[in-house]
């Protein structure tokens, strides 16, 4: 069945931050919203590119070697092996594009990690 999918509505549903939820697939990824509030933590994904949508409000992407901020309607590609730590300075939806194979800490396993996703 195809099902028409509003980002508003859906993000409606949730309440908590930095937990992704899987709001559809696309072949062998996932297409996730998250709200964001704070800073994230350092953290990589070895063998995954990873694409950050600002949905609602914004969002600052730091890197290494520098820093990246989004606005709402613009996207970020992280690729695979870069360190980045997401932050919001206020609360921030976001659409994430991803392998279903991407842990959200990526190579960093603590308290924010989310091993079960939770469809929306």
């Amino acid at each position: 069945m195809i099902e028409k999918v509003n980002l508003s509505e859906k993000f409606a549903l949730f309440s908590d931050h930095w937990s992704p939820k899987i709001a559809g697939a696309v072949n062998d990824a996932h297409v996730k919203l998250v709200k964001l509030s704070g800073e994230f933590v350092w953290h990589k994904h070895e063998t995954e590119d990873e694409m950050f949508l600002v949905v609602k409000g914004s969002m600052t992407i730091r890197l290494r070697d520098g820093e990246v901020r989004l606005g709402e309607g613009e996207f970020v590609i992280i690729p695979r092996g870069v360190e980045h730590l997401p932050v919001a300075e206020e609360e921030a939806h976001v659409l994430l594009f991803e392998p279903k194979t991407v842990l959200n800490t990526g190579d960093v396993v603590n308290e924010r990690t989310v091993a079960a996703l939770q469809h929306i």
